[in-house]
C-alpha cells in the first residue's frame, strides 16, 4: 500500500489497459477504467469482470462515462496511437487542468510524425503533466507474478519523480528516463523490429534474430540522435530492452501479425508497428537517416513486396564495417 493512495483514471480497456488498471489496484491506487460505450470488450469487462487475461478486482470501478475517469489525480491513456489526437482534442474542449497524464502506449503520428507527448502537449492545458510508462512487459507474465523493470519519462522532473515513487510495486521496478524523445521513438520503433521478427520467423529465417536486434538497434539509434535525442537510449529498456518481449514471445501482438501477414493467414488484434511503419520511414526521409530493415517491413506491409526477396536484399547491400 502507497503512503498515499491515489484516484487514478485507466482510459483504455485493452488488454494493456486492464494490465494496468488491476496493476495499480493491486499496490492499493483507487481506479477507475473507462472503456466506450458500445464497446463488446467492455460490455464483457462489466458484466463478467473478466476478460481473457485476468480479472477484474470488485475494488476496482469500471465505467463509460469519460467525465469519470478524468476526475481523477492521474489519468492513464492506453489506446491506439493514431487515435490520440482525437482524444486529447476531446480533453481539451473539457478544461482539464493540473492533472497528470500518462501514456502507456507506443506509436508515432502517421501525418505529422509527432510523438504521443507532442500530441498531448499540442492540445491540452499547459498546467497538466504528460508522462510515458515504457518497457518490457505482458499480461500475461504480469498476472501470473513475473515482474519485469519499466521506465517513466517526462519533460518535468517532479512529474518523473512523484510517478515512479507513487507506481513502484513487487512487480515493476521503474526507471527514470532522461531522453523523452528517444524513449518516445524507441519505444515506438521496437513494434516495426518486432514485425520485422514476425517475418523472419514466417518465412524460416528465425535463425536472424540475432542479427536483426542487433542492426536493427543501430539504425533506431541513428534516428534518435538525428531528432536531437541520445543515441544511448535505444539500448536501454525503450528499445533493445523490450526486444525479448517483442521478438521472441508468442504473446506479442507485433510479432505475430509480422508472421501472419508473410503466411498470408489473417490477424485482427491491434500491431501499432503497422502504423509506425509508415510514420517512421517519412520521418527517416526527412531527417536523411539510412533505415534498411524498417524500410523492408515497409515495403512489404505497404508496398506488396515479397518478403523473402525483400529480406535478402538486405544482404546485397555494400559492405561496410560494423560501427560507422
Amino acid at each position: 500500500m502507497k503512503e498515499r493512495a491515489l484516484n487514478v483514471g485507466v482510459i483504455g480497456c485493452g488488454r494493456w489497459g486492464s494490465c494496468i488498471a488491476w496493476y495499480l489496484d493491486s499496490i492499493g491506487h483507487n481506479v477507475t477504467m473507462y472503456g466506450r460505450e458500445g464497446s463488446k470488450r467492455m460490455a464483457t469487462l462489466m458484466a463478467e469482470r473478466k476478460n481473457e487475461y485476468l480479472a477484474i478486482p470488485e475494488s476496482m470501478e469500471l465505467t463509460t462515462d469519460i467525465d469519470k475517469a478524468l476526475s481523477g489525480d492521474v489519468i492513464i491513456i492506453s489506446i491506439n496511437a493514431q487515435n490520440l489526437d482525437s482524444l486529447a482534442k476531446d480533453i481539451a474542449a473539457r478544461n482539464i487542468m493540473d492533472k497528470t497524464f500518462v501514456l502507456c502506449m507506443k506509436g508515432l503520428e502517421i501525418e505529422g510524425h509527432r510523438t504521443l507527448t507532442q500530441i498531448m502537449r499540442d492540445n491540452i492545458d499547459s498546467s497538466n503533466d504528460v508522462a510515458v510508462w515504457i518497457g518490457p512487459g505482458h499480461v500475461e507474465e504480469f498476472y501470473k507474478g513475473v515482474p519485469n523493470c519499466m521506465v517513466i519519462d517526462s519533460d518535468r522532473e517532479r512529474t518523473k519523480d512523484f510517478l515512479i515513487k507513487a507506481f513502484s510495486g513487487d512487480l515493476i521496478r521503474f526507471y527514470y528516463g532522461n531522453d523523452l524523445i528517444g524513449n518516445e521513438l524507441g519505444a515506438a520503433t521496437k513494434n516495426v523490429i518486432g514485425i520485422a521478427a514476425g517475418m523472419l520467423d514466417g518465412c524460416g529465417l528465425t535463425s536472424l534474430k540475432g542479427a536483426l536486434m542487433s542492426r536493427g538497434t543501430r539504425e533506431v539509434a541513428r534516428l534518435i540522435l538525428a531528432m536531437g535525442g541520445n543515441e544511448l537510449s535505444a539500448y536501454g529498456l525503450c528499445h533493445l530492452g523490450d526486444y525479448e518481449a517483442t521478438v521472441f514471445s508468442s504473446h506479442s501482438h507485433n510479432r505475430k501479425f509480422g508472421e501472419c501477414f508473410v503466411k498470408g493467414e489473417e490477424y485482427t488484434s491491434l500491431a501499432e508497428g503497422y502504423y509506425t511503419a509508415k510514420a517512421i520511414i517519412e520521418l527517416a526521409k526527412d531527417k536523411g537517416v539510412e533505415m534498411p530493415i524498417c524500410n523492408v517491413v515497409y515495403t512489404i506491409l505497404y508496398e506488396n513486396r515479397d518478403a523473402k526477396e525483400a529480406i535478402g536484399s538486405l544482404f546485397d547491400r555494400s559492405l561496410k564495417e560494423e560501427f560507422y
